[in-house]
């Protein structure tokens, strides 16, 4: 089983989708008022599907919502999930910007497939680019419109008018009137520009400011309900069975005893077998009953898992469903290149497997009233999970609706559907709603895995600095941020798919960004002290990106670099790049302790450059947490295997950072406000653990080419 969103993150189909959504069913949700209907085939949705669907049938509209109530409050409507990323205020106030309104008056309306446009999921870090910048698009439209009306209503040319928190002025007599007052329960449609006026960054008073986060106090006194606190009136709860391992097959099943308990239901379909209680605790116990017999076939342990992704790879078919499609990019001659070099190098870095560890574990409550099924779930892909299900009960999409209430975290866990299928199976089963909620050993057994990978790397360099040859091949972990941005006339750079990895595998913060980067910059590392050249000073010689130098003589800065002079018990690295728009460097000083070879991470400088900011403090939050979840990958995260099981499936056989962990952390925001705004949730990862690695040589001269590098400390 192999879940691949690379491929859809990295060159997603450009077809847009339209939503039709019954507009009776709307206005109960409304009520009268403006209804903003944006048709733009460009911005709004960043990718479509391969088939089209009931509600998504033409491919190049698309739609969405504002609504203005009369008593002034705002309804804006998104497909896009909050998972902790803060988007829930950072797209209002970019709505508050183009419309004029209050932050405080706007409500978001999230993630809820009957009443939101239909999205691709919230992924790829297209949030801000791409949603946001479609929902400023149809905010200034709905306020040329307002702008219009009140020129009809009050009788006088527009020129003379203003929109101001939430309201339309005459400059000329201060006469005003409320949106909501404007509007007086009409219901208005309008087609959006491609290009409205928006207000320049330069000009920004709400988007770019450090506005609080939205229902921020119902997150942190618990008031705020995740999936795995709502419940349905007769609601049951639901346990399944889990086979022995990978590609296991059910050969028998005992359910006697289960199915003699009171009030427990034993469900069947196939290899699918569950139980319902009245209570959890009863279904966890009803569940321990069942006696099955599994075929499991011989499988891969860990220790084979390098030799073989590099076999896999090498049979794998172009596009193949498994592990994706291979790519390669190449410019001059390799070997010519290495010819002209006065130094090279050959290395080889791998990458593990790892969690994404969520916080909160997969979790699913479905209910069906006829043969209408709504599923409530944590899931970065809503519409995706809709079709899943429609799919698995053989409905239309129009009899499914899943809602998404603000999710415990996703990291790219979360873009599948499973939990929600298997609690709508027992549901539909009893007759009545069922929760699901997955354990913790389920969730670090049964959801998908970051990619393993083997990264090989030949390169060669002049003593005078200049980058001359780069050959790079990624053997399945991914094509992401593969291309080097260093200046190199000749490269030979290509991804190898593994056909069938042994491991389920898909989506994880920043995708393969993190391996790739990782092998380059440790790489760059290795050939700037080969050549004996200052690290900094190497790459800065072959990048004439001027914001990917900007970002690298930023971090440096803060950092210090070059002021202290490493020693066997502290080093010094750095590593840099580029990804989804988003240019970062991080400055890494790490604390040794040769006598029990061990490795600290003292502290982090962070330079990141994603154009303007729409929120600084969101900004710079998600920046310290990419950086604080790579410092797991870095130096200790690791999937152990064996034979088809996950062998450390538990927190405590499993380590992520603790607060022990912790460096210092500094980060340094470039606030660009002379290109477009890109996103953050995921290249800020990256330059963690190629610096990590270079400041482990820096100080002990052990160059560690695998992630996790310190598993078990430093080599002995």
């Amino acid at each position: 089983m192999s879940f691949d969103s690379e491929l859809l993150q990295q060159s997603p189909e450009r077809a847009q989708h339209s939503f039709v959504l019954n507009r009776r069913e709307l206005l109960k949700l409304v009520g009268a008022g403006m209804l903003v209907c944006a048709v733009d085939g460009r911005a709004m949705q960043e990718s479509g599907r391969t088939q089209g669907s009931e509600t998504e049938r033409t491919p190049h509209d698309i739609a969405s919502w504002i609504h203005i109530s009369p008593d002034n409050s705002v309804k804006v409507f998104t497909g896009k999930t909050e998972m902790g990323q803060n988007i829930r205020t950072s797209l209002a106030q970019q709505v508050a910007e183009e419309l004029r309104v209050p932050v405080n008056t706007i409500t978001m309306v999230m993630a809820d497939t009957d009443l939101c446009p239909f999205d691709m999921g919230t992924f790829g870090s297209r949030t801000t680019p791409q949603m946001g910048t479609a929902l400023r698009n149809i905010s200034a439209a709905a306020r040329d419109l307002l702008l219009d009306k009140a020129a009809e209503r009050l009788g006088v040319n527009r020129t003379e008018l203003i929109a101001a928190d939430g309201v339309i002025k005459d400059k000329s007599n201060n006469r005003s009137i409320r949106y909501g007052e404007l509007l007086q329960g009409q219901q208005l449609v309008q087609l959006i520009p491609d290009d409205p006026p928006l207000e320049p960054p330069e000009q920004w008073k709400v988007a770019g400011t450090p506005v609080a986060k939205v229902d921020g106090r119902e997150f942190v006194t618990g008031g705020h309900k995740y999936t795995s606190d709502l419940s349905r009136q007769g609601m049951l709860y639901g346990k399944v069975l889990r086979p022995s391992g990978f590609r296991a097959t059910l050969a028998s099943l005992d359910a006697a005893e289960a199915q003699k308990t009171p009030n427990v239901t034993v469900v069947r379909d196939g290899d699918f077998v569950g139980v319902v209680a009245p209570d959890s605790t009863a279904a966890s116990r009803a569940l321990g009953m069942l006696k099955p017999q599994w075929n499991t076939p011989q499988q891969i342990s860990e220790a084979e898992l390098y030799d073989y992704l590099r076999k896999s790879s090498a049979g794998a078919s172009e596009g193949g469903e498994r592990g994706g499609r291979s790519n390669s990019h190449e410019k001059g001659s390799i070997e010519d290149g290495l010819t002209s070099a006065d130094k090279k190098i050959e290395s080889t870095y791998t990458i593990a497997y790892i969690q994404h560890a969520p916080l909160e574990p997969r979790a699913a409550v479905a209910e069906w009233n006829g043969d209408k099924l709504t599923v409530w779930t944590g899931t970065q892909r809503p519409f995706a999970v809709r079709d899943e299900l429609a799919q698995a009960f053989y409905l239309s999409e129009k009899n499914v609706r899943v809602i998404v209430p603000d999710t415990g975290s996703g990291y790219g866990g979360k873009h599948t559907g499973e939990c929600a299928v298997e609690a709508a199976r027992l549901a539909k089963a009893t007759g009545k709603p069922v929760k699901l909620q997955w354990t913790r050993e389920e969730e670090f057994t049964w959801a998908y895995f970051r990619p393993a990978g083997v990264i090989d790397v030949r390169a060669g360099a002049r003593k005078d600095g200049t980058l001359v040859a780069w050959e790079f091949h990624n053997y399945n972990s991914g094509p992401a941020a593969i291309n080097t941005q260093y200046n190199v006339a000749n490269q030979k750079i290509q991804y190898h798919p593994a056909q069938t990895p042994p491991l389920r595998q898909g989506s994880y913060r920043g995708l393969a960004a993190t391996a790739n980067h990782f092998a380059r910059e440790s790489a760059m590392d290795e050939l700037a002290h080969a050549i004996g050249m200052d690290a900094l000073e190497f790459r800065i010689k072959n990048i004439t990106d001027p914001r990917l130098r900007a970002v690298f003589e930023a971090a440096a800065k803060r950092f210090g670099w070059g002021q202290q002079k490493a020693s066997a018990s502290r080093g010094f690295g750095l590593a840099g790049g580029f990804e989804k728009g988003g240019y970062v460097a991080t400055c890494a000083e790490v604390a040794v302790d040769p006598k029990i070879k061990s490795v600290r991470i003292t502290r982090v400088v962070e330079a990141w450059d994603c154009g303007p900011g729409v929120n600084p403090n969101g900004l710079k939050n998600q920046i310290e947490g990419a950086i604080v979840q790579g410092i797991g990958g870095a130096l200790f995260e690791d999937v152990h295997f064996a034979n088809g099981r996950v062998l450390n499936p538990h927190f405590s056989s499993y380590r992520v950072p603790r607060f022990r962990d912790l460096p210092a952390i500094d980060v340094e925001i470039i606030n660009r406000k002379d290109v477009p705004p890109f996103g953050a949730g995921e290249t800020p990862i990256v330059g963690l653990a190629p610096a990590v690695a270079n400041a482990i040589f820096n100080a002990t001269g052990q160059r560690l080419r695998a992630m996790p590098l310190i598993p078990n400390g430093l080599p002995r």
